[in-house]
């Protein structure tokens, strides 16, 4: 495995698990491993990650085929981006770093924790859902228009602009529609594999996310969290050191701008064991 500086000196290449995985270091401290949302890259990171690196070594990593990540020849499977996120930690010699991650990022994030529980020191999963039949109708609607032939009208978006920059190939975005739409539309459910999780986690959306509040609090209660009082001392919180987050005034598309994400991350990383 080899890392290899980034030509504009901002990052580097680590060779994991078949894929060059771009990733930026910034700040000292505990390691926090940031996971950026689908059709994004580490950059959406860029209003909080002044908070976040005054508290931690902070490594944002671009996934597979986002970002200055090119793709590769494998579907967009969460359960094998986890996988290079563990190699990523490896590779780097981290010691149970935290990890964060919001939206695709925040699956990733679950399922590093789920599958590497060995690697992971606290996990944040920010707006992830763990079935697909919790999103809303209308959302699904919209993700079932995502593909290739989507790409001549995103040419005005934020998400188009940004992959022309940074991407190695800019002319995969089309690629990329197609493979993200084909992951969207793909049944899950993560039920059984959340209700093992060993790692203390913190399930984190706003108050108008992509599903319903509900839905995150089914995931909390999964955790052993929402069945009980907590007692005076905290006694009855749940086992294993999972919280539950709901951002007021935020939805999907704007939570992880917010201070609120970095404030509540910070306070939930920093507690002691």
């Amino acid at each position: 495995m080899t890392a290899t500086q980034h030509d504009a000196g901002s990052g580097q290449y680590a060779d994991v698990n078949g894929i060059n995985l771009y990733y930026e270091t910034h700040g000292t401290g505990r390691p926090l491993i940031l996971l950026h949302g689908g059709l994004c890259s580490g950059e959406m990171f860029a209003p909080i990650l002044p908070s976040l690196a005054d508290h931690h070594q902070v490594i944002v990593v671009d996934l597979q085929g986002h970002g200055r990540t090119a793709d590769i020849d494998r579907p967009l499977d969460i359960p094998l981006m986890a996988d290079d996120i563990a190699a990523l930690i490896d590779h780097l010699g981290l010691q149970k770093p935290d990890v964060v991650g919001y939206s695709l990022g925040g699956g990733v994030a679950l399922h590093v924790a789920i599958r590497h529980p060995h690697q992971v020191g606290r996990l944040v999963a920010a707006s992830a859902n763990i079935r697909r039949d919790a999103i809303y109708p209308e959302m699904l609607q919209q993700q079932g228009q995502v593909g290739a032939a989507a790409a001549e009208f995103m040419k005005d978006t934020p998400m188009y602009e940004l992959y022309q920059r940074v991407a190695p190939r800019p002319e995969d975005f089309p690629r990329l529609l197609d493979k993200i739409g084909a992951a969207m539309a793909k049944d899950f459910d993560y039920t059984e594999e959340v209700r093992g999780l060993q790692v203390p986690t913190l399930i984190m959306a706003a108050d108008a996310d992509m599903a319903p509040p509900s839905h995150y609090v089914e995931v909390f209660k999964l955790l052993d969290g929402g069945l009980r009082d907590g007692g005076w001392m905290g006694e009855n919180r749940p086992k294993g050191g999972h919280a539950l987050a709901i951002l007021p005034g935020l939805t999907h598309y704007d939570i992880a701008d917010s201070p609120l994400f970095a404030a509540v991350t910070l306070a939930f990383l920093d507690q002691q064991d």
